[in-house]
Parts: C-alpha cells; sequence; structure tokens
C-alpha cells in the first residue's frame, strides 16, 4: 500500500474494539473473585463482639423532677457510715491511692450544715472531725500514726480558693514521702464537698431553666463474671441539665442530672458545674433502699464524690440503714468545731494572704 495513502478506518476501530471488551471482561472477574473472596471470609454466622443494647424505660419529665425532689426533701440526717478514700493527686500518671475503709459518723442539717468524724476501726478512735456551718469550716486531725507532727486544728472559709497553698507541699516535706502521702491525701478535703451530695437542692424553676434530653453510655462492670452479656452494655441515660442564663444573654449549666433508663428510672448521678463549665462535683448514687427505723426514706444507701480539681475522691456507705436518724434537728453550734484538744492551729487564709499579699481579715492566731 503507498506509504501515502491512509489506512482504511477499520484497520484502527478492531484493536480498539479488542482493549475495551478485554478490560470489560477483566474488571468483571475481578469483582467476581472478590465477591467469592469476601463471601467466604464474613458469612452470616460470624459473631462480632459488641455492647448489649439494654431496653429502656420511658418517663415523663415530671417524675424525673419528683427523684430530685426526693432527695431534697431531707432536711437533715445522721448516720454511722463506712468511708473509704482514694487519692487521685498523680491522676494524670494513672496513679491512684486507696486507703482502708474507716468507721464514720456524719450528721447534715439544712441550709448547710455539716459534722463528720472519721475513726480508726475496732477501737472506735477518731483520727479527725471535720465540721462546717455553710461559711467557715474547720478539720481537726487527731490521729497521724504516732509522730504528732501532722496533728493540727484547722480553719477555713468554704468559698475560697487554697489551691494556690498546694504548691507549698514539697517545701514542707523536704523530701519526707510520708508528710507528701498525708498532705495529698487529706489537704484538699473539706466537709462542705459532701453537703451538696447529700442536701441535694430542689428543682426551682422560677428561677432557672431545664432542658431534658437522652444519651447512651457504653459500660464495663468489672464485677460480672467475664462471658456475661450484661458485662460490656450500652445503657440509657435521661440527663436533665440545670441551666442558668448570664448577664449577656448566655446560658451555663449549673447541675446535670443522669437517669438510669433500664429496669425504671432512677436518679444515678449528679453533676455540679463551676463558673467556667469544668465539673466541680462529680456524685454517683448507688442503688435506692430503705433508711430508718420505719423504712418511710428511700433513699441511696452509698454516695460516691469524686473533686476532679481537688484530685480525691471519697465513698460514704451506711453501716445500718434502719438506725439512720432523718428530720432531727441539731443545734447551730454541733456544726462548729472548736479546738479543745490544743492542736497547734493553721489559718488557711491567714496563710493565703501571706502568699498573695491580701488581708487576710480578722484572724489573728498563728501557727
Amino acid at each position: 500500500m503507498d506509504s501515502g495513502q491512509q489506512a482504511p478506518s477499520g484497520a484502527h476501530l478492531k484493536p480498539l474494539m479488542f482493549n475495551t471488551s478485554y478490560r470489560a471482561a477483566f474488571s468483571a472477574m475481578i469483582i467476581l473473585a472478590l465477591s467469592v473472596l469476601f463471601s467466604g471470609c464474613i458469612t452470616p454466622k460470624d459473631k462480632i463482639n459488641k455492647a448489649t443494647l439494654l431496653e429502656v424505660t420511658d418517663a415523663p419529665e415530671s417524675e424525673l423532677v419528683a427523684e430530685i425532689n426526693n432527695l431534697a426533701s431531707v432536711d437533715s440526717l445522721r448516720a454511722k457510715v463506712y468511708l473509704k478514700f482514694e487519692d487521685n493527686s498523680y491522676a494524670e500518671l494513672g496513679i491512684a491511692e486507696k486507703y482502708k475503709t474507716a468507721d464514720g459518723e456524719i450528721v447534715v442539717q439544712r441550709p448547710a450544715n455539716i459534722l463528720l468524724k472519721v475513726k480508726v476501726p475496732i477501737i472506735k478512735t477518731d483520727v479527725a472531725q471535720m465540721a462546717s456551718d455553710g461559711t467557715h469550716f474547720q478539720v481537726a486531725v487527731l490521729q497521724d500514726g504516732g509522730s504528732g507532727k501532722y496533728k493540727k486544728f484547722v480553719r477555713g472559709t468554704n468559698s475560697a480558693d487554697y489551691s494556690a497553698l498546694q504548691g507549698t507541699v514539697n517545701e514542707m516535706s523536704n523530701g519526707s514521702s510520708e508528710l507528701r502521702t498525708n498532705v495529698n491525701a487529706f489537704s484538699n478535703l473539706r466537709p462542705q464537698h459532701f453537703i451538696e451530695a447529700m442536701l441535694v437542692r430542689p428543682v426551682e424553676p422560677d428561677k432557672f431553666i431545664y432542658l431534658r434530653s437522652t444519651i447512651l453510655q457504653e459500660e464495663f462492670d468489672i464485677n460480672s463474671k467475664k462471658k456475661s452479656p450484661l458485662r460490656w452494655v450500652l445503657r440509657g441515660y435521661y440527663l436533665y441539665d440545670e441551666l442558668a442564663r448570664s448577664a449577656d444573654g448566655s446560658l451555663r449549666v449549673i447541675r446535670r442530672f443522669w437517669f438510669d433508663r433500664v429496669g425504671g428510672v432512677r436518679l444515678a448521678r449528679q453533676q455540679i458545674f463551676d463558673s467556667k463549665g469544668e465539673i466541680e462535683s462529680d456524685i454517683v448514687y448507688g442503688l435506692e433502699g430503705a433508711l430508718t427505723e420505719t423504712g418511710e426514706y428511700k433513699l441511696p444507701l452509698q454516695v460516691e464524690l469524686t473533686r476532679p480539681k481537688d484530685r480525691y475522691k471519697m465513698r460514704l456507705t451506711y453501716q445500718t440503714p434502719k438506725e439512720v436518724l432523718i428530720g432531727r434537728q441539731f443545734p447551730e453550734a454541733a456544726f462548729t468545731l472548736e479546738n479543745s484538744w490544743g492542736l497547734e492551729e493553721v489559718l488557711l487564709d491567714k496563710k493565703l494572704a501571706e502568699i498573695s499579699g491580701t488581708d487576710p481579715g480578722t484572724q489573728t492566731i498563728s501557727n
């Protein structure tokens, strides 16, 4: 054929048609192969472990309010308790120090009064006493293991922030790990922290805005048997938020209540937030039981308080629920400790003033 002539167009179409058919067949073979491959790897009989979704109970908002106000109906309470303390000073390192369970006695009374005594098991000797009248608090450390150098009588103001004093711990310890342990364990423990856990404030629709929502929480129960379907679950909760309107019109969360919806509706948790929206107190309520001799009060038998910023957790369990006294009125003097032991006094307000350079107020006793 003359090199100057063009080849018929059909000479170019045949190779193009062959390539297209080949690619289509090759793609079909790949799809078929993948289908066979995956159908052989995953079958309907294969099981994938997932959290068990628990059936939930529906409830109107009025029932949630009634649960909160049931706890809020307690004006005063006196009980013998078991106390379990956990120091979270090194939580950022994944370390928590747990202490043995101690005997205790607690008295709480509205509006914000509390007396807490911690005792040595068996011999029932007081280790510490703490009290608050709602404005000021006192902590008396009566036993320290025998050395005597940690026995103090501490005075402070409920609303004060003493976090700046925590920096003096290393200076005080002079390398003593024993002292660091004692200070880390109890330096942030305040009696007023237990008031909001024990004396729940009622719902106040005239003062705050309330919002209800739902959430599924994935939970792992280490106490359940390894093969139990309830070891790893998705549990449904109602969230009931208490909101306050700021001066600029914005809303912020004051409190958040968690209601367990499995097997009924139960108040399981209360979170209290500071002005920046950070959690101040995280309170977990155990299962309810009958308190007092008549059993007329149905309240949580265990209360666990976590203070993230103060880095500690305390669990309180009633020793004998039937012996709990509710509704008695106690004199105001019962919620103020006097230094009848002659302990060395530590005035936290004065120490804070020395660090910040502010007026320490009227307290004049030195340590």
